[in-house]
């Protein structure tokens, strides 16, 4: 298979070779977009918007961001909940039905998720029981609203990222993963917990599938979600481990659902899902955050793409290369240029201050088409102008076309 038709194969796969909805989105618009995805990341940075609405905003265009909260965690009797959040790549929200495919996930980090929770929960042996008998009496909580029932003040131990969780936050997050509890709701973001008994379904509360048919699902999905991909495609989208995947994949291929096939240039083979489908073209622009699942397994973004992506976030300023929160721009079927985005939602101004062009890309082009992607990311977000700032070899074009 040429790299260019997987690269439509993928594309397509995601979402990205359907016609963006000519009425306002609705909830059932919205939730299309998980059919593709299967999972939205979630993640704590809020440059531009917190990163689980904007692979939606990528895929259909502008839409209300209150009903990806109502499918989460907005539940009521009539509109039942759709998505619950889980470690799946990370932290993300999956469809309800999907948490049952990780309760063997959940048995693995009954005594903690790393080495830090772990510890946490040797030390305070009772904690865990005294925060589970708070929410069963008070209900969905958060980690100081729990704290403040237990009358506690624990100490606080910084991890490697620098979060200062106490140790009743650390618990909470511990009961979380073993899938004691989970979160009904978030508060400016805020996780509140609750029994996982009463917020999912009986039904999904009572499956629970051995390792062996959860992975094959969980794999089945991600080869859904990739069209094509290789072993470690398949295997990063769950974050499983090849022991778990290349025996799902043999099932998968003998029952006719994979079909083995060679990629012009990659040095492993890839696995074609059986209903993928390979458009002709892929047209249209897309701005893509750090954390999209088209791009957030760098290796096959470099693979697929020829686009070396790395999040610098966490790096020094001064070393930064491209900047702090750098969205992709994916136009017309190829990655062809980067911007560096900040909404300063105080002044009504999402900021530019850098555009980058790939190499061998018509600037003039480029430049006018991520304008256009801009503005309808400004006019989404709720932000009056578009300013480009200095760096990066597209700016001053870019400039002229915000102009």
């Amino acid at each position: 298979m040429p790299l260019a038709t997987a690269r439509r194969t993928a594309l397509a796969a995601q979402g990205f070779a359907a016609a963006r909805p000519s009425a306002t989105p609705t909830r059932r618009t919205v939730m299309k977009v998980l059919d593709s995805t299967r999972l939205l990341q979630l993640d704590s940075v809020s440059a531009v918007v917190r990163a689980h609405y904007a692979p939606v905003f990528s895929r259909i265009g502008a839409y209300d961001r209150t009903l990806l909260d109502e499918a989460a965690w907005g539940h009521t009797g009539r509109r039942p909940r759709q998505l619950i959040e889980y470690w799946a790549h990370e932290a993300a929200l999956i469809p309800v039905a999907d948490w049952s495919l990780m309760r063997w996930r959940m048995v693995e980090y009954r005594h903690g998720r790393w080495k830090g929770m772990r510890q946490v929960l040797e030390r305070n042996p009772a904690l865990a029981d005294d925060v589970l008998g708070v929410v069963k009496e008070f209900g969905a909580s958060t980690a100081g609203e729990i704290e403040r029932h237990l009358e506690l003040d624990r100490p606080r131990a910084k991890d490697n990222w620098g979060w200062n969780y106490s140790d009743t936050k650390v618990v909470c997050e511990a009961l979380f993963a073993a899938g004691e509890l989970t979160a009904p709701k978030r508060v400016g973001f805020q996780r509140h917990y609750d029994l996982a008994a009463n917020v999912l379904p009986a039904e999904v509360l009572s499956r629970e599938p051995d390792e062996a048919d959860a992975v094959r699902e969980l794999v089945r999905r991600a080869a859904r979600a990739h069209g094509i991909g290789t072993e470690t495609d398949l295997r990063d989208y769950y974050r499983l481990n090849r022991r778990q995947t290349e025996p799902a994949i043999a099932e998968l291929l003998e029952a006719g659902e994979l079909e083995r096939v060679t990629v012009e240039g990659w040095d492993k083979p890839a696995y074609l899902h059986a209903e993928a489908r390979t458009p002709r073209r892929v047209t249209g622009a897309a701005l893509l955050c750090p954390f999209d699942p088209l791009i957030f397994f760098r290796a096959r973004t470099e693979r697929l793409f020829d686009f070396h992506y790395r999040i610098e976030i966490y790096t020094p300023e001064h070393k930064r290369v491209h900047g702090y929160y750098v969205f992709p721009f994916l136009l017309d079927g190829d990655l062809v240029a980067r911007a560096d985005l900040r909404a300063e939602r105080a002044t009504g101004r999402l900021l530019v201050p850098g555009a980058f062009a790939e190499p061998g890309h018509d600037t003039v082009r480029v430049a006018g088409a991520l304008a256009g992607a801009l503005r309808e990311m400004a006019d989404w977000l709720e932000l009056d102008t578009v300013e480009v700032g200095e760096k990066g070899d597209l700016a001053p074009e870019l400039r002229r076309e915000i102009a």
